[in-house]
């Protein structure tokens, strides 16, 4: 990717190679679910938009899809969070704005948490006892309340001049286009940014540079080596009070990544969430649970209504 010290190269290359195998995997195109397993995953806009609004738009030559509460109060306006997407999808912008839709389970983990209590829908073991608990609990007591995704593609990154181009369109077109068309705060501090693999490296990538921009940060099974982790704690703590959420999973090939990001970030003083989700590296896990957990958590940072 780029980071690190150079002597590293036998790490480097472990983790080029896992990029390519781990992610081939995750992004091949889903199969029909199982009766025992998650949900399928073709596209249904009657049950995963059921309480969405979708508008499908090109901004400055790149294509993206942005997603608001259909029922919103015409006078509350609420935050907004950009999804970055994995790389099985960067070759195509049709498939990269429809990722998280259409394959990690965005809408479905939309209505599930709209629909609490979560109930398990894999037999893969996802969920514990108690983390279901805990969840349940936290939605009954403040239910979930959503706020607008953007969802846009994203090209496959060659070097830091790609990052800050991306970075720019992010900050000069996107964001300006989602609050043209969507009732969104505009502060940084209710205007988020998530990303997933190969998009959760992209996200911080496009973090470091717009630490102005973005008021919390949710990275899920992110590929960056362990190299890498002190050198974006280093930047992030320059720019404090933005929180962290580290997702990563038992069987993840990047859990190495995500600890040696939290013990950068602790090592630096940023505050931070690490929840370790039973699964693989793959689409189903996010669909029957990392989604969930990322909405869960982004929902959270912005305070209840007075």
């Amino acid at each position: 990717m780029g980071h690190g010290d150079e002597h590293d190269r036998g790490s480097r290359r472990r983790f080029l190679l896992g990029l390519a195998a781990g992610l081939a995997g995750a992004s091949a195109r889903p199969r029909a679910a199982r009766a025992d397993g998650p949900p399928t995953n073709a596209f249904d806009p009657e049950a995963d938009l059921r309480n969405l609004k979708l508008v499908d738009a090109t901004e400055a030559g790149r294509r993206f899809v942005l997603l608001t509460p259909r029922w919103q109060n015409p006078d509350s306006p609420v935050p907004l969070v950009v999804f970055l997407h994995g790389l099985g999808e960067t070759g195509d912008p049709r498939l990269g704005a429809y990722a998280w839709l259409e394959r990690y389970g965005l809408g479905s983990a939309w209505q599930r948490l709209k629909r609490a209590p979560i109930e398990r829908t894999s037999r893969r073991g996802e969920w514990t006892d108690a983390r279901l608990d805990e969840v349940n609990a936290e939605l009954a007591a403040r239910p979930f309340r959503g706020f607008a995704m953007a969802c846009p593609h994203m090209p496959k990154p060659r070097g830091a001049a790609d990052h800050d181009a991306y970075a720019t369109w992010i900050e000069r077109s996107l964001l300006p286009r989602c609050r043209a068309e969507a009732h969104v705060f505009a502060d940084p501090a209710r205007t988020y940014l998530c990303g997933v693999s190969l998009g959760g490296y992209v996200s911080l990538e496009v973090l470091v540079r717009l630490p102005h921009v973005f008021g919390a940060w949710a990275g899920l099974q992110t590929a960056i080596g362990t190299w890498a982790a002190p050198r974006y704690a280093e930047k992030i703590a320059r720019s404090p009070g933005k929180p962290m959420l580290v997702l990563t999973s038992t069987l993840d090939h990047w859990k190495s990544s995500s600890e040696a990001l939290v013990a950068a970030l602790d090592d630096k003083k940023v505050a931070n969430t690490f929840r370790v989700v039973p699964g693989p590296h793959d689409q189903p896990w996010l669909r029957e649970a990392g989604t969930i957990e990322a909405l869960h958590w982004l929902d959270r940072r912005t305070p209840a209504a007075p």
